[in-house]
C-alpha cells in the first residue's frame, strides 16, 4: 500500500486571518523609499513591487532596489495567486527600454531585475520588449547584471526563449509557482510541463545562463509534491531555487492553507541543497528578486567552486 502524503507543515489556521509573527514585516517609510516610487512614477514604469504587494516592498526601496515590469500594469491571465490587474492591456511602450536603463542608473544598480505581465495578445508574448531592453541596459552599462523573470510564453515559447537567450542576460527565472496537482485552480492559464520545458530550453541553448524558478507553498501542496517539483526542476537543470509562503493579497484570491514555519523552510532548504541546486532560498519572507543581487554573486561563487571541484577530481 501506498503510504499517504503527509502535509507541508503543521498548519496555523488560515481562517483567523492574522499572520504569524514570521511573516510580519514593517510598514515601508522614509525618503529613499520615497524617491525609489518618484523615480518609477517619473518614468512611467511600473513595478511587481507594488503590483503584486510584495511584502519587502520596504526594505527593498528603502534600499533603491525595485523589480521592474515591463509590458505595462494589466495582464491577460487571471491567476489566482497574483494581486496584479487582468484586462485588455494597452500598447506596448517604446520608450520603456530606455526608462528602464534611465532608471537603473539613477537607482545605481549593478544587479537588475525585469518582469513582465503576461501578454498573450502579441504575437511574440513580448519577447521582443524584453530584448529590446536587455540591449538598452547593456548599452547605458555593459558591467551591470541582467536578471529576467519571464511570462511562460504560451504557445510562443521556442521563438520567445531563443530571441531572448540570444540577448544574453545573465540569469533567466520563470517561476513554477505551485505543485502541479494545484495548477487547474492557483495557474489555470498554464501548465506546469510546459513551463519546465521553457526552463529546459534555456540551459540547451546556452548552459552558461544561470536558470532559476520559484514556487509558493502555504496553498495546500503535500510535502512529497513539493520534493517531486525540486527533483523535476533538477532535471531541467535549474541552478537557483526559491521558495516564500504564500500570502493572500485580497479576500478574491486563493486562500492561505497553511503558514508554514521558518523550520519547515529551513528542512525544505537543506532537501533542496543535497539535490544539487547552486544555490537555495527558502524562508517565509523569500520571493524570485529578494535579495536578487547578493544572490548573483553567489550563484557565481557556487559554480565556479562547483568547476574547480570536478577539474581537481578530472
Amino acid at each position: 500500500m501506498t503510504e499517504p502524503l503527509q502535509p507541508a507543515a503543521t498548519p496555523t489556521t488560515a481562517l483567523r486571518q492574522r499572520k504569524p509573527d514570521w511573516i510580519r514585516v514593517k510598514a515601508p517609510i522614509g525618503k529613499a523609499f520615497t524617491e525609489t516610487k518618484g523615480l518609477m512614477r517619473r518614468l512611467n514604469l511600473a513595478t511587481v513591487c507594488e503590483e503584486a504587494a510584495c511584502p519587502n516592498i520596504g526594505e527593498c526601496w528603502t534600499k533603491k532596489h525595485a523589480t521592474v515590469m515591463i509590458l505595462g500594469d494589466t495582464c491577460t491571465r487571471a491567476c489566482a495567486f497574483c494581486n496584479v490587474k487582468t484586462g485588455m492591456p494597452r500598447a506596448v511602450d517604446p520608450l520603456e527600454p530606455q526608462h528602464v536603463a534611465d532608471a537603473a542608473a539613477e537607482l545605481g544598480l549593478e544587479h537588475i531585475v525585469i518582469t513582465s505581465v503576461d501578454r498573450d495578445d502579441l504575437p511574440d508574448g513580448g519577447a521582443k520588449q524584453f530584448v529590446k531592453v536587455i540591449e538598452a541596459l547593456r548599452k547605458a552599462n555593459p558591467a551591470m547584471t541582467i536578471e529576467i523573470l519571464t511570462p511562460d510564453f504560451r504557445n510562443k515559447a521556442d521563438a520567445a526563449v531563443e530571441m531572448i537567450v540570444a540577448a544574453r542576460p545573465d540569469v533567466y527565472n520563470h517561476n513554477l509557482e505551485t505543485v502541479p496537482r494545484l495548477y487547474p485552480t492557483i495557474r489555470p492559464g498554464a501548465r506546469y510541463y510546459a513551463s519546465l520545458r521553457l526552463l529546459e530550453s534555456v540551459k540547451r541553448l546556452d548552459p552558461s545562463i544561470f536558470t532559476k524558478s520559484g514556487i509558493m507553498v502555504g496553498l495546500g501542496e503535500e510535502r512529497m509534491e513539493v520534493h517531486q517539483v525540486m527533483d523535476d526542476m533538477r532535471s531541467a537543470d535549474i541552478d537557483f531555487l526559491t521558495m516564500g509562503q504564500y500570502l493572500q493579497p485580497t479576500p478574491k484570491h486563493a486562500k492561505v492553507i497553511d503558514f508554514v514555519a521558518p523550520k519547515t523552510f529551513e528542512a525544505y532548504g537543506a532537501i533542496a541543497r543535497a539535490k544539487g541546486f547552486l544555490l537555495v532560498s527558502a524562508t517565509p519572507l523569500t520571493r524570485s528578486s529578494y535579495h536578487a543581487g547578493d544572490d548573483f554573486a553567489k550563484l557565481r561563487d557556487a559554480r565556479n567552486a562547483k568547476l574547480a571541484r570536478e577539474t581537481a577530481k578530472a
